[in-house]
């Protein structure tokens, strides 16, 4: 290393066993002093990587994170928060642990996690989603046009021309590491990224409408790998105040599972 070289910007500090504080890059879209939501789902996912790490090693192979479900339980300041995991129900190849996101004492997120045994599946393996355009196929798109926010600042967007509302297929990708000097595996770098579905193929313009979502629920078929998410998105508004953002998730060898975000749709105040 030579002397004097930066180390890389990052989400995240580690402050103690289970406390990080959020960096600049964090910022939220809808307001500046919020965290935005997609550098905190991966940090939990990152946390119950940690968790399954630290434990002993098992003759009966690896559990996979096959699904995540994250609920918002409220306003997530840009303030120091505590991350902890702890197993629900355990098992040998099918195994459910929760991690609590908490700031100032009060929980503001809680995830669950189900973990499957990993297996050979190869010879049966197949999906009828086709690959997206390769990321280098696309041109960037300027996110910070439409969006405020340090965490939309910090990343690097590949999308395709929009040709309606609510519908955009898009790459995505950051140069920052998600916790200061921690090695983070591939599946917490991923899904980093994935919340960022609501804002890529918006319904509304965010000036005039707020579309927040309440949770965050990502299904796995496959493991991700390399630097780029990918996101093939759709958001429907309802009539009464609800919508849905729905994303098939690939990495650059294929689709890889789903997301879904449930939105609370409502006007801008003043508008």
């Amino acid at each position: 290393m030579t002397t004097g070289a930066l180390a890389p910007a990052s989400y995240y500090e580690r402050t103690g066993e289970h406390h990080f504080k959020p960096t600049a890059h964090a910022g939220g879209a809808w307001s500046a002093d919020e965290q935005h939501f997609s550098p905190l789902s991966g940090l939990v996912a990152h946390t119950v990587e940690q968790h399954l790490a630290a434990r002993p090693a098992t003759a009966h192979g690896p559990l996979l994170l096959s699904r995540i479900s994250y609920d918002i339980l409220g306003r997530i300041a840009l303030d120091e928060c505590a991350v902890t995991v702890e197993t629900l129900r355990p098992g040998r190849t099918i195994e459910l642990l929760e991690a609590t996101v908490t700031i100032g004492g009060r929980a503001v997120v809680r995830a669950r996690a189900w973990l499957l045994a990993a297996q050979d599946t190869s010879a049966v393996a197949d999906s009828p989603v086709e690959p997206l355009p390769a990321p280098d196929a696309l041109d960037r798109w300027a996110m910070g046009a439409a969006w405020n926010g340090g965490y939309v600042s910090s990343i690097e967007v590949r999308r395709t021309p929009t040709v309606r509302r609510g519908r955009a297929t898009a790459w995505l990708s950051t140069p920052l590491t998600l916790v200061a000097g921690e090695e983070v595996g591939p599946l917490a770098s991923y899904v980093t990224l994935v919340d960022t579905a609501n804002g890529i193929a918006v319904q509304q313009d965010p000036g005039a409408w707020m579309f927040p979502n309440l949770d965050l629920t990502i299904h796995l078929h496959r493991q991700p790998r390399g630097r780029w998410t990918g996101l093939d998105t759709t958001v429907v508004f309802g009539p009464s105040g609800q919508g849905l953002t729905s994303s098939v998730l690939h990495d650059v060898h294929g689709p890889v599972g789903r997301a879904e975000q449930i939105l609370t749709v409502r006007p801008q105040s003043g508008k």
